[in-house]
């Protein structure tokens, strides 16, 4: 019997055959992030209002069942009087699932729906291994298209997505795919049923996905895993194939890049490198002082009218406010009564932020998000822009002047702040500890269905978490 291979297992196995053998066989090894979890509700998002979109009263769904969705789906395709979602079709073991088929005349429109703004390679062989079951399951395929997210639509409001997606017809281009995917669809039925596949690590373990199963391909066990040496995948590889596990295994007259030196060299010194002049330079900074942090949300269908597909939307802040005795004060917005919060909170940081003294921020996003308040709000650009010639990027502060081998590569604040403050650490936060964390915390505590509870319980967290990112600041300019 043929194995069972669905298209995303094919897709797997195009990016890596082990990566599908991992999964067939040992998804145990796999760590599913935040991050990805987080792309998979987008993707049922924009599908849900691809169903919108596209359908119709006598619409048909085909619900995920493997006793029945073979045989709903031909008795839908029969009819051929409507819109069929999710239509379901195996051949030679392959299996796919068509998020959108529409009924023409003498055969069928079908649209393959993608959260992504682009048309990508990989998106054009998920259609390219459509059309073939399709076709030798006997569907007359008239044409396929990718339908992918325009970010250039602005949302009008009412619940009206008319113009979210764009189509691409990539008819043509798969139809010519055929022998790829026949052997793709051999190398796939390999790596389920033969002996682990020996694939090196390489750059294909970050494209088109993240690997779930970095940490068990990539040596991350070390005291200072290679990876924390940064720069190119590809390299990096070199290195672990030539069975370099740490950081410190790496011969230093490899190392071409100045910032790869520097990690190299503070990390078989084995303790923090203070550069002097940070210093003089924060010491310069008057008083009083603002740090400032926005959290934000980009969903890819917008909730609030005026916004685009996965424009960051400013939906929190807090700032603490250091005094020139060292006396600090605290300052924050959170909203969540699901009303657009953009106006109010603009408005009340403005009053928070006064008219003197530096807005600290660490790295840019500040910035930009402060200049999408002034393009949502034209009449507060005088105020808006004047926050934004106060700010003061510590990022670049930290970068220059400090690096602990412990950091692992990295100048994140959530890299930084443990190294310099030991005690201090994001991982000790309870719930969410991370960006994407808060904004999907964010969306979940204004969604409807949210009770009283869980809202209180995740207002809790993201006020905990944005006051700590900005108290972070406050610890690392002190240290300095």
């Amino acid at each position: 019997m043929k194995p069972y291979l669905s298209k995303s297992r094919l897709i797997s196995a195009w990016q890596c055959a082990k990566k599908l053998h991992l999964e067939k066989h040992h998804p145990e090894l796999g760590v599913i992030s935040s991050q990805t979890e987080s792309l998979f509700a987008t993707g049922n998002e924009v599908g849900d209002i691809a169903q919108r979109l596209y359908g119709t009263q006598k619409s048909v769904e085909i619900a995920f069942d493997f006793k029945t969705m073979l045989a709903e789906t031909k008795r839908a395709v029969a009819r051929a009087d409507a819109p069929i979602f999710e239509a379901t079709f195996r051949y030679e073991g392959v299996l796919v699932r068509a998020d959108v088929m529409i009924p023409e005349a003498d055969g069928w429109r079908v649209i393959e729906v993608k959260a992504s703004t682009s048309v990508k390679d990989y998106h054009v062989l998920d259609c390219a291994i459509q059309y073939w079951v399709l076709r030798n399951s006997g569907i007359k395929v008239k044409s396929i298209s990718l339908a992918h997210v325009d970010n250039q639509f602005v949302y009008q409001g009412d619940g009206i997505y008319d113009g979210l997606l764009l189509e691409n017809d990539l008819t043509g281009g798969v139809r010519d795919m055929e022998r790829d995917v026949i052997e793709l669809v051999a190398k796939a039925r390999d790596a389920v049923t033969g002996p682990m596949p020996l694939n090196n690590v390489g750059s294909h373990c970050t494209q088109p996905y993240k690997c779930p199963f970095m940490s068990y391909c990539w040596p991350m066990d070390a005291e200072y895993p290679v990876t924390g040496l940064g720069g190119s995948k590809a390299r990096l590889a070199e290195w672990v194939i030539a069975g370099c596990r740490d950081i410190r295994d790496v011969a230093g007259d490899n190392i071409s890049t100045e910032l790869q030196q520097r990690i190299h060299r503070v990390t078989h010194a084995g303790v923090a490198e203070v550069i002097p002049g940070a210093k003089e330079i924060l010491e310069a900074l008057p008083y009083p002082r603002y740090y400032l942090d926005f959290e934000t949300v980009a969903p890819a269908v917008p909730i609030w009218a005026g916004t685009r597909p996965y424009a960051a939307v400013p939906v929190q802040w807090s700032c603490h406010i250091e005094e020139e005795n060292r006396a600090l004060l605290h300052e924050e917005f959170l909203d969540l009564s699901g009303a657009p919060p953009m106006r109010p909170l603009a408005e009340k940081m403005i009053e928070c932020l006064g008219d003197s003294g530096p807005v600290l921020m660490y790295t840019s996003y500040e910035k930009g998000v402060i200049k999408g308040l002034i393009e949502m709000f034209p009449d507060l650009e005088e105020p808006l822009q004047a926050i934004i010639d106060r700010l003061f990027d510590l990022h670049p502060i930290v970068k220059a002047h400090y690096y602990h081998p412990q950091m692992l590569g990295s100048w994140s604040i959530k890299a930084v702040l443990p190294a310099m403050v030991p005690g201090m650490s994001y991982a000790g936060l309870e719930g969410i500890s991370e960006g994407t964390g808060a904004s999907d915390g964010y969306l979940e505590a204004i969604r409807p269905g949210t009770d009283a509870a869980r809202k209180a319980a995740l207002e809790e967290q993201l006020l905990r978490y944005c006051r700590f990112d900005t108290q972070a600041m406050v610890e690392i300019v002190r240290y300095f």
